[in-house]
């Protein structure tokens, strides 16, 4: 196989380009900085494309060695064949090499390694050739020893020698494999006893279950196989077993008489008991692969943008941990997220004390001039939400002070709160207490409080602990790295857990990065990075571009401008009369328009850059210090609050999307539990998916469909909403 032209037709590249990016790779550069400053080299490619890229350049190459792999074992026992050979250079999957390896991989004792052992391999030979006048009672004969003392357990012999032949049969696997998947179906019900113990019918929709493999959705998948695990259910694959056995026998089958009557026999046998089980499992995995990876990706688009949500930067912020009988844990930052108060009321069920908690809470305010609480949304968050829409009510009446609130998700607080970097941040607060601080933090800078926290408890995904840990763990770890890449670093405040994730570094250089901040003050230079322990040329190249330094020495150092293009920036400046100082003034108004007077293609070549990096460089200067995030919408505040109780069918809302799933999206329309629109209920045009119109935290104009509030279930529809965009 050519790797290479394989990657050129699939990802629909040139050959040139599809060279540079397997060479960058190989070369050790990450795919942030292949992405950024290598755009001439791979037609800009974005880092989507480039991970897809590099996740097929790894299974093709392991396809490739696999395949040499096996050509060794086979030559190894003298049984390579032209034909062998050329299956396996024909082979596109890890799945065929291993169906074309079967027939020659040592096998643990099976009934048909016992009959070989008995000398009957010459005997079921013989009758595979299925030769009319062929006596096989006569030729059976021939092999009594023994081990073997009649006739019929010669045959029997040389009939399980027969179904294994048949079941190794690349070929007949392939058949039967494609039956399965086209015409086989998924059937599940309760496993025995476990239809009382489902009281809350958790798998009641499958307790009689069936549904075509060709057409099942990942989802369902995901659902079957867990509660499978759980030992709810008994899922199997069926197929038409006659039309199967047929198949199996297809391929060996000839007009042979009494030797044909044993093939056909032998071909059923190795059907049933060998190849129905191997390939069930085959297909049932290969379910749960397709499933999972389904769901991997769905998790990848939930889980990046919840990240890349704009911060609410510089606002004084109260982080409110609710609870019910320990009380409230509060703390407040300020606009950098440094605590600078924290206290613990207990305005909630049981204790109830609302006008002592407003007394303490009001001071805790007007002190610190707190301008948006920040409340987590998981155990008596709605008990909490009442009082504090009553709190700041009050407030306004009282002062005239403008205080509003968010709701914020806050899973993976807790697990944030009893790590050991939580404890390292705050040694001297307990669990509740650090929770808080995190719940103020991830509305200030959703992405540094989030990016602390393991991505599979974020929730914005599907049976994300049911997924392969391994390819989990990589997927979500590209997106933070993609995320905190296209976000920039600030070089002099970002904690070990955001630089770790900068390209080129890892946590002990990271680490080394903070140490050598504490002992020599502030980085006044990119360059000095180059000082820190551990920290050498090559991964400078790849960090240096994604760090910022405010207030240092060069204003580029402030900017996405990659060192290695700095003397090409300034000469870019001064082709047009600037300098650096006017960057850092922010005097270059007029720079983009009088680049397009001149000519991009010419100012380019002047300046010895390629088009691309030059409009990325120009960017860069008019704007230093720019957040991506700032053009995003910001979180809604609210004033008030409103229950579950209080909706009508019919009503329109404005909610935030708080997770995306294959089925449809929840939505948060602030009455504490959301809101599911299924994805008929998502647009008036067909679509595919959910994430082909709605992203997370996405804000959405909804109409509640349907109430049931002993269930707390909330429908919702987005057609006809001409605001939703």
């Amino acid at each position: 196989m050519d790797i290479l032209q394989t990657i050129t037709q699939e990802f629909n590249l040139t050959a040139t380009h599809a060279k540079n990016i397997l060479s960058l790779l190989d070369e050790g550069n990450t795919v942030p900085f292949i992405a950024r400053y290598r755009k001439e080299m791979t037609g800009a490619c974005d880092d989507q494309v480039l991970r897809a890229l590099s996740d097929r350049l790894t299974y093709l190459r392991n396809l490739e060695k696999r395949k040499e792999e096996v050509s060794g074992l086979i030559t190894e026992q003298g049984k390579m064949t032209a034909e062998i050979m050329a299956a396996l250079d024909k082979a596109l999957t890890l799945t065929e090499v291993e169906d074309i390896y079967r027939p020659y991989k040592q096998k643990r004792k099976t009934r048909a390694s016992v009959a070989i052992a008995k000398g009957l391999q010459p005997l079921a030979d013989c009758i595979l050739v299925q030769d009319k006048t062929l006596d096989v009672f006569a030729e059976a004969k021939k092999y009594l020893s023994d081990e073997v003392k009649t006739e019929q357990d010669a045959i029997d012999g040389a009939q399980d020698i027969i179904a294994e032949i048949i079941s190794d049969d690349a070929q007949t696997r392939k058949k039967l494999r494609n039956f399965f998947m086209r015409h086989g179906e998924i059937v599940s019900t309760y496993a025995k006893g476990k239809e009382t113990e489902d009281e809350t019918k958790t798998y009641g929709m499958y307790a009689d279950y069936r549904e075509p493999v060709a057409d099942i959705k990942g989802h369902r998948v995901l659902a079957l196989n867990r509660g499978e695990k759980e030992e709810f259910l008994k899922v199997s694959v069926c197929v038409d077993e006659e039309f199967a056995k047929r198949i199996t026998a297809s391929g060996f089958l000839k007009d042979g008489g009494a030797s044909s009557a044993i093939v056909k026999a032998a071909a059923e046998d190795g059907y049933s008991r060998l190849i129905a089980p191997s390939v069930e499992r085959e297909i049932r995995a290969q379910l749960f692969d397709d499933a999972s990876e389904q769901a991997i990706k769905m998790f990848e688009l939930n889980l990046k943008p919840l990240l890349m949500q704009p911060p609410l930067k510089d606002k004084i912020t109260m982080g409110w941990d609710p609870a019910y009988r320990t009380g409230c844990k509060i703390c407040v930052v300020d606009g950098t997220g440094k605590v600078l108060d924290k206290t613990v009321v207990f305005p909630t069920p049981p204790q109830n004390k609302t006008e002592e908690a407003k007394i303490v809470l009001k001071q805790l305010i007007a002190k610190h001039n707190v301008e948006v609480i920040s409340c987590g949304n998981g155990t008596a968050s709605k008990e909490s939400e009442i009082f504090i829409a009553e709190l700041i009510k009050e407030i306004k009446t009282e002062t005239g002070r403008e205080v509003g609130y968010v709701i914020v998700n806050e899973a993976g607080a807790s697990v944030y709160s009893a790590s050991a970097l939580g404890a390292e941040e705050f040694p001297d607060y307990d669990v509740t207490a650090r929770s808080a601080v995190s719940i103020a933090r991830r509305l200030q800078d959703p992405l540094a409080e989030l990016i602390k926290i393991d991505p599979k408890s974020i929730g914005v995904g599907q049976y994300q602990h049911d997924m392969n840990e391994k390819r989990l763990d990589g997927a979500l770890s590209g997106v933070l790295e993609d995320c905190v890449n296209s976000v920039g670093v600030d070089l002099n405040t970002a904690s070990v857990s955001l630089l770790k994730y900068v390209a080129g570094l890892n946590a002990a250089v990271a680490k080394n990065i903070v140490t050598y901040r504490e002992e020599n003050g502030k980085f006044r230079s990119r360059k000095q990075l180059l000082k820190v322990p551990k920290l050498g040329e090559k991964a400078f190249t790849q960090c240096a571009g994604f760090l910022r330094i405010d207030g240092g020495e060069n204003i580029l150092d402030n900017t996405a401008v990659h060192p290695e293009s700095y003397e090409k920036a300034e000469k870019l400046l001064s082709l047009f009369s600037y300098t650096t100082a006017d960057v850092k003034a922010r005097k270059l108004g007029d720079l983009q328009q009088r680049i397009r007077a001149y000519g991009e293609d010419k100012a380019a070549k002047e300046t010895d850059l390629d088009k691309a990096t030059m409009l990325d460089i120009v960017t860069e200067l008019m704007k230093p210090g720019r957040d991506i995030r700032e053009g995003l919408p910001k979180p809604v505040l609210r004033k008030d609050v409103m229950g579950i109780a209080d909706l009508k069918v019919g009503m329109e809302l404005t909610g935030t999307v708080r997770n995306v799933v294959d089925f449809g999206a929840f939505i948060d329309i602030g009455v504490h539990q959301d809101g599911l629109a299924h994805i008929s209920e998502l647009t008036d045009k067909y679509i595919r998916h959910p994430s082909e119109v709605l992203k997370v935290g996405q804000v959405v104009q909804v109409r509640v469909k349907e109430v049931d509030v002993k269930k707390n279930r909330i429908g919702l529809s987005m057609k006809k909403l001409q605001k939703n965009t």
